[in-house]
């Protein structure tokens, strides 16, 4: 028999599934509507986007089914079918008319993802970003069933840096999907940069904005060749490719060095920065850091939360009521925040 909770008839043997487009993997989740994932660990697959669209719909059609072998699902068993891939695109999946990184051929300008996996695999397929969707999923890990209670923002660093507004347990997408893109905020820079060092630049075309400094691209760009000219014995001047020198800044940074981890406290004061105009527009219960920069050693993520943390300047009251925190599983956390997307779709509003 069916159970009753919270005024919504829950069946047991119907599911919802999240599926997460990246710009060389797919990976898939299965979510019960009780709210239990049952895939446990990174179901990886190529996800084609460079040979097109019709090449990524297929993969994205193999991930799922991939996932839902792991979990013992039947697709008839899925109600729908939550999908995240790299922006810009629009809320309703529309990847941009300018194209995107990730989706750079010229048949992905204006191509509608999200209507072509559903017609695809004769399912309902919810959309948000990637960013949005491992915001979701920190919000809800972080406060269970009492997320529609609380609000939080999320920064993800990677290439560049994403982000995510959640509402009483609802991402805010915007009218045109981009709310929450606060890598592309200007921040005051008072504070954040050295004397005589250079306002960055973003790829975006903005200076001084937060992806300018707390991004893998702001440090190849901006941070790192301005700190090799204070550290002019620092042995990453022996390595000639940018993006391998780059890439080594994290490490170096782990291990404890100096020009590595001013590097860093940089980018930190700049996250700081873009949570403390969030507090005065959102004023967020939650405050979640997430990439490559904390799924690191122990040490160095609680150093640089705790950079992040002294830098956001928050009023008194704000300060004693904050969490700042890493998002959790942040590999799987896009399939999982599209799961929980797909998950909300089907039920009714409460």
């Amino acid at each position: 028999m069916p159970r009753r909770d919270e005024g919504v008839v829950m069946q047991e043997n119907w599911y919802v599934a999240g599926v997460d487009c990246g710009g060389t993997k797919d990976a898939g989740t299965v979510l019960r509507p009780d709210g239990k994932f049952l895939v446990d660990r990174m179901i990886e697959s190529p996800s084609r986007v460079l040979e097109g669209p019709e090449a990524a719909i297929t993969a994205l059609e193999e991930a799922l089914d991939a996932a839902l072998a792991e979990a013992g699902v039947r697709r008839e068993q899925i109600r729908a079918v939550g999908l995240d891939t790299p922006g810009p695109a629009s809320a309703t999946g529309v990847i941009s008319r300018k194209g995107a990184t990730n989706f750079s051929g010229p048949a992905w300008r204006g191509f509608d993802v999200r209507t072509a996996l559903e017609e695809r695999i004769g399912i309902p397929v919810a959309y948000m970003n990637d960013a949005n969707a491992a915001a979701l999923y920190a919000h809800n890990a972080h406060f269970g069933p009492a997320s529609r209670l609380y609000s939080s923002i999320s920064a993800i660093i990677g290439t560049g840096l994403g982000g995510g507004l959640v509402e009483a347990g609802r991402v805010i997408p915007g009218r045109s999907g981009m709310a929450g893109e606060i890598g592309h905020v200007q921040i005051p820079l008072d504070g954040v940069l050295e004397d005589g060092q250079p306002v960055p630049r973003c790829n975006c075309g903005l200076s001084g904005d937060g992806e300018s400094f707390a991004s893998l691209t702001g440090i190849r760009q901006n941070l790192l060749p301005y700190w090799l000219t204070r550290y002019p014995d620092h042995p990453l001047h022996a390595i000639d490719d940018e993006a391998r020198r780059a890439y080594q800044v994290r490490t170096l940074a782990e291990e404890g060095d100096e020009m590595c981890r001013r590097i860093f406290e940089q980018q930190a004061k700049a996250l700081g920065a873009l949570f403390r105009i969030a507090s005065n527009f959102t004023d967020p219960t939650a405050y979640f850091v997430g990439g490559g920069v904390v799924e690191t050693a122990p040490e160095f993520r609680s150093w640089f939360l705790a950079r992040v943390k002294e830098n956001m300047n928050l009023r008194e009251e704000q300060a004693e009521a904050a969490v700042i925190a890493t998002v959790p599983d942040l590999d799987m956390a896009g399939g999982r925040g599209a799961a929980l997307a797909a998950l909300a779709s089907v039920l009714p509003p409460t």
